[in-house]
């Protein structure tokens, strides 16, 4: 009787756990081609932009154009979220996911062909920023799709450690876009890199979004919405972002102060170190590209690390240790770009991107996606974490800059504001009620 029992349990487990690994590697793939164009243009926009689409203003305001356009990738993912939550909560997780790897990587390869402010005027940069826009739009219907599916195909003890793929695809997708910039950046003068060498990892994207494509079409729907379809008869009803809003308000601004740690972390040593120490501290821009090939490589591991120990041991404790550290970092880090050393500079570059970083990443998807119900969950988790990409991310490396411009070159503002981010960040957490696990 016990070897029967045993037997069938077995035979049931066996699916769900292919099913639940399928839907990791299918969102774990497409975050990486997700993230790669979308920290691909951040990169390029420290380095390129300013030149090659705003050349007719100072440099200074050309890198701050330049970051502006960064910015606004990120004020369309919350429109993203809301557009692909409400039919991801209605028709499923998996259609969405397929369109949004489309859209992001045919829009990054049009970036990569677009001409010049020399070639075609003002043209160039308002191409610039549609493409942008399009990659916002295309990334705020990712994660909300990627994390729930994962999330709630997976084992109910191990939704960390099973969702945290979508965030190392974050890591895979900063290692080659770093990497592949680094190469190009390697292989060609300064006049080959800007004039088109540049260009090569953007049109790289399609290869990506290929693979993406092949791998999400093995995937099935999620347990959970499955389920929800079954239970619930179809109803007339109010839109899922306004029923997930109306049903957990504290739920959006929670989520907002608790990114505000891994934004900033990861965007200040990413993309605003990037421009600071090579415009202003006359470092070479291999620096900070080589800082962030070894934050993506090290993420690969610490970030299902992590999230086995907060499946193991709490989220909640492994964020809130997470944000102190990047509290803490925040003041050395430019200290350390400061005095030029290079190995304090790394040392705290790998603080605040992948041990800050990733111990609050990792716990996100579940965190978050279980701030609501399942009928409304793609939309509010969705939206919730773009809206929070609006305010602590899309603008830190043009507020960082803007602090550094209006200050005199002078540090010290930026550094209180990564401080301050990741302050708010743990205190949030701190006053939080554990979540199930």
């Amino acid at each position: 009787m016990d070897t029967t029992l045993i037997s069938d349990r077995a035979n049931e487990e066996t699916p769900s756990l292919h099913r639940a690994r399928r839907a990791a590697l299918g969102s774990f793939a497409g975050a990486v081609v997700d993230w790669y164009d979308f920290l691909l243009y951040g990169i390029t926009a420290a380095l390129v932009f300013n030149r090659e689409f705003f050349p007719q203003i100072s440099p200074a305001m050309g890198t701050l154009a330049a970051f502006a356009t960064f910015g606004v990738g990120f004020l369309f993912r919350p429109l993203g979220g809301i557009i692909f939550g409400h039919f991801g909560d209605r028709l499923g997780r998996k259609r969405m996911l397929m369109l949004t790897v489309w859209m992001m990587g045919i829009a990054t390869a049009l970036i990569g062909l677009l001409p010049s402010f020399a070639a075609i005027g003002w043209w160039a940069p308002t191409l610039l920023v549609t493409l942008r826009a399009i990659q916002g739009f295309a990334v705020g219907g990712e994660w909300g799709g990627a994390a729930l599916l994962s999330v709630e195909s997976a084992p109910r003890h191990k939704r960390a450690f099973y969702s945290s793929g979508v965030q190392v695809g974050y890591g895979v997708g900063l290692l080659l876009s770093t990497g592949l910039v680094s190469l190009v950046s390697h292989y060609t003068t300064d006049a080959q890199f800007l004039s088109w060498g540049w260009r090569i990892p953007f049109l790289f994207s399609l290869l990506l979004v290929i693979i993406a494509l092949w791998i999400r079409t093995g995937m099935e729907e999620s347990t959970e919405f499955e389920q929800q379809q079954r239970d619930q008869p179809v109803v007339k009803q109010r839109l899922p972002v306004i029923e997930a809003l109306l049903q957990h308000p504290g739920a959006f601004l929670k989520i907002i102060a608790l990114r505000l740690c891994e934004l900033l972390t990861m965007y200040i040593v990413t993309a605003f170190a990037l421009n600071y120490s090579t415009q202003n501290l006359g470092l070479s821009r291999e620096l900070f590209l080589n800082i962030g090939l070894l934050v993506g490589a090290i993420s690969c591991l610490t970030i299902p690390c992590f999230a086995w120990l907060a499946d193991r041991f709490g989220r909640r404790r492994v964020y809130i240790t997470g944000a102190l550290i990047g509290t803490f970092s925040a003041w050395p880090f430019f200290m350390a770009l400061e005095a030029q050393s290079l190995f304090w500079i790394v040392f705290f570059a790998i603080m605040l991107a992948n041990i800050a970083h990733d111990m609050v990443v990792c716990v996100q998807q579940p965190m978050f996606t279980e701030m609501f119900g399942a009928r409304y969950r793609y939309s509010g988790a969705g939206v919730g974490y773009q809206v929070a990409s609006v305010v602590g991310g899309g603008f830190t490396p043009f507020i960082a800059a803007a602090l550094v411009t209006f200050s005199g070159g002078d540090w010290r503002s930026v550094a209180v504001y990564l401080l301050a981010g990741c302050l708010l960040s743990a205190l949030t957490a701190m006053f939080m009620k554990d979540s199930p696990s």
